[in-house]
């Protein structure tokens, strides 16, 4: 039976999650969530063994868990300030810029909804890329305008200037259809790949704007078997990913 029929919605996220570290190096990885969790754990046990990884708090940890080196405050600041540090954030609305909040739903004055407020959005996207996880992709979070700008996208780090723009990256957005970059002349959200039994069409229905895309959009990648292996036996052995994305 091949990988196709048998890998699910959540490990293929877990895989595209993965990929957003490929190739970074000796960088911090700070995954927000269970899924990039996992995809940062994968990426450092296969393609990026270099990625430094925490014990969410004060402890560089190696794949066993073991703690091999503290990292204070102070020295973490250091690591955001110099764009040494890849945030996988999640976004309440997103828009085709990657301006994304977490503040507030409805005008800031009278909001609708209070959410978590800017935290460090500001910082972590001035200063060091930033990707993003949506476990539910839908209109109410891809919006055409974002209602508070929490992390800052492309066009708002442009009108800043040259002291915005020079850590400043978004290398991709994951959700539980497909893959976004910014890879267009106007930095606007491209669909990169869409996770098998998704259409291109069903993604831009739940989207509430039109997103850029290639001539053909190719399927997410399929894990290797040795990946499959990782995620299942070792990084999620429980199966918690399939709770947070369930296979249609």
């Amino acid at each position: 039976m091949s990988a196709a029929t048998t890998t699910t919605r959540a490990e293929y996220c877990a895989i595209a999650c993965a990929d957003a570290w490929r190739d970074n190096g000796e960088v911090l990885a700070s995954p927000m969530g269970l899924i990039p969790s996992i995809g940062a754990r994968l990426a450092q046990r296969t393609f990026s063994p270099d990625l430094l990884l925490t014990d969410g708090e004060a402890m560089i940890v190696g794949l066993d868990g073991a703690a091999e080196g503290w990292l204070p405050y102070r020295q973490h600041l250091a690591m955001v300030s110099g764009g040494r540090r890849h945030v996988m954030m999640g976004a309440s609305q997103l828009d085709r810029f990657g301006n994304q909040n977490i503040s507030c739903i409805g005008d800031w004055q009278r909001p609708a909804r209070q959410l978590l407020g800017v935290r460090g959005a500001p910082v972590n996207t001035l200063n060091n890329p930033v990707s993003y996880w949506v476990p539910k992709h839908s209109k109410r979070v891809f919006v055409e305008k974002v209602d508070m700008i929490s992390g800052v996208g492309y066009d708002s780090a442009a009108a800043a200037g040259p002291s915005a723009t020079r850590y400043h990256r978004i290398p991709r957005v994951v959700s539980d259809l497909g893959v976004f970059d910014f890879a267009t002349p106007d930095r606007t959200m491209r669909l990169a790949s869409v996770h098998p039994g998704v259409t291109v069409e069903e993604v831009q229905e739940a989207t509430g704007f039109a997103l850029a895309l290639p001539d053909e959009v190719p399927p997410t990648r399929e894990p290797t078997p040795a990946e499959l292996r990782l995620i299942r036996t070792v990084l999620d052995p429980e199966g918690r990913r399939d709770r947070e994305v369930p296979t249609p």
